[in-house]
């Protein structure tokens, strides 16, 4: 279980940091929930990525740490290409289902102007 749960938190980085909005589909569950936006599905993954990737074209997600239990993983990483800041720093709790991620929690240190 563990290696599915690490596997759909490193498809979801790799395809935010690729621009693959159609990989949504297939990373998130069709119930997905996201706490922090309060939407659901995964064209709502799309739509807040695709919003992200326009205010921050060079953005990027770097992966430093990575913590698997259960179904449930919490990963922190580095935002890259967000030009005035150090770059922020999030925080975000995966519950995955059947090798997709079903839900979301989430904390950025994100100065959003």
């Amino acid at each position: 279980m563990t290696d599915e749960v690490r596997s759909a938190a490193r498809r979801m980085y790799a395809a935010f940091n690729t621009h693959d909005y159609g990989a949504v589909e297939e990373i998130f569950t069709a119930d997905f929930y996201s706490h922090p936006l309060g939407t659901t599905g995964p064209e709502s993954v799309a739509w807040a990525w695709q919003r992200f990737h326009e205010a921050f074209p060079e953005v990027q997600m770097v992966v430093e740490d990575m913590v698997v239990e259960r179904d449930s993983v919490a990963v922190r990483t580095s935002v890259r290409g967000v030009p005035g800041q150090q770059p922020p720093t999030m925080l975000e709790i995966f519950r995955v289902r059947n090798g997709c991620i079903a839900e979301l929690w989430g904390l950025s240190s994100l100065q959003r102007g």
